[in-house]
């Protein structure tokens, strides 16, 4: 299971460089062409485009870090990084849709003159750009259960939007002289944009709180824990994510009283197994006898009373 995990973060990394150098080319272009025509559907674009370069390239420090190995200081390693690069690119997302709307807020009230011909032509060009990055995204990296993927994939898909808009209202410019379709293009870009970023955003915190992973029963979980051969129950459970595609499990898990250590390695191989099936990689299971056990609670019940100056759990 790591080696897959390290294979996909390997093919990640190299999906993010082609699309950090193919992006961050043609947003220099893009820029230069909404300043230029004087449109803001383009230069919104180009404004969401730093921001795709930007989260691309957090995401592949994230990715490198991610690779530094463990230690005292850091037991998990860096892993959890690739998932602040994604509440990072989420919150981005969020703020630059934001701006948008209030720059085309300003502008529906005096539409200035737009360079509707040269708009359309980077608008194209700007298309078939994204076009591509998305398509290497979605062919090469993990878009589905690595949120930093899927946090930079969602850049260039909505993205990709903003350049269907600005065509759109450079077509509408162009035929019916509809000024206003520039700032209207650009507030249903900047719509689609902060849905993009509030889903990013919530499921990132949703893993840094220690949130159950979403592809994860927990219900099923128990039972599959319980029903195992001489495991009587279990209590303290806790599942969560370390990063994506990286989830762990701990539990103690009470047993009957005449099993041999033999016997309990081997309920713990099985166990760990079944679990692996399911999506969890990372496994700690506390055994302990009946006359052990003081709490009959499955999940933790964090119970601190004081007495005598002393807390007990």
């Amino acid at each position: 299971m790591g080696h897959n995990h390290n294979h996909a973060g390997g093919s990640n990394k190299k999906v993010l460089l082609i699309s950090f150098i193919v992006i961050t080319g043609y947003m220099i272009i893009e820029a230069i062409g909404g300043f230029v025509t004087n449109s803001l559907a383009l230069l919104s674009d180009a404004g969401h485009m730093l921001s795709d370069s930007i989260s691309l390239m957090v995401a592949l420090i994230a990715f490198k870090l991610a690779e530094k190995k463990a230690s005292h200081n850091k037991t998990f390693g860096y892993k959890r990084f690739e998932i602040l690069a994604a509440v990072i690119n989420g919150v981005a997302l969020i703020l630059i849709s934001l701006y948008i709307i209030y720059e085309a807020i300003k502008r529906f009230s005096h539409p200035p003159e737009v360079a509707t011909t040269g708009m359309l032509i980077i608008s194209i060009i700007g298309l078939a750009v994204n076009i591509l990055v998305a398509w290497i995204m979605l062919n090469g990296g993990d878009t589905k259960n690595n949120l930093n993927i899927r946090g930079a994939y969602l850049h260039v898909i909505s993205d990709m939007l903003g350049s269907v808009g600005a065509i759109l209202a450079a077509v509408l410019i162009i035929f019916f002289g509809w000024g206003w379709a520039d700032p209207l293009a650009s507030v249903i870009v900047a719509v689609l944009v902060l849905r993009s970023g509030f889903h990013v955003t919530k499921d990132s915190i949703h893993v840094l709180m220690e949130g159950t992973p979403e592809n994860i029963d927990v219900t099923d979980i128990i039972h599959t824990i319980e029903e195992t051969e001489g495991i009587q129950h279990i209590h303290d459970l806790h599942i969560w994510s370390i990063t994506s595609g990286l989830n762990a499990l701990s539990c103690h898990a009470v047993v009957d009283d005449q099993l041999t250590i033999s016997e309990s390695e081997s309920i713990l191989r099985k166990i760990e197994h079944e679990l692996g099936d399911k999506g969890i990689t990372h496994v700690t299971i506390q055994m302990e006898t009946a006359a052990h056990n003081h709490d009959n609670a499955i999940l933790c019940q964090a119970k601190i009373e004081q007495t005598d100056g002393h807390h007990h759990h």
